[in-house]
């Protein structure tokens, strides 16, 4: 029994635009991680949609990523 609370549709699409974007760069979950100052693993779950994310961890994705925050959302 999973203890996650059910995220809102949002959540779960920025997750899945987060993961293609990255796939697209070529970039490892770890790789992005890295370069936005995150954990691999907070990475996992917001791409599984399982973890919502800050403006400010927002930010340090779309920088990473060579993108504008706008850039991100679904």
């Amino acid at each position: 029994m999973s203890t996650h609370k059910a995220q809102p549709p949002i959540v779960q699409k920025f997750g899945r635009k987060l993961r293609q974007i990255r796939e697209d760069r070529g970039f490892s979950q770890e790789e992005l991680a890295n370069r936005a100052g995150l954990h691999r693993t907070y990475i996992s779950m917001v791409e599984r949609g399982e973890r919502g994310v800050a403006l400010a961890s927002m930010e340090k994705l779309a920088k990473a990523l060579g993108l504008r925050i706008q850039d991100l959302l679904p």
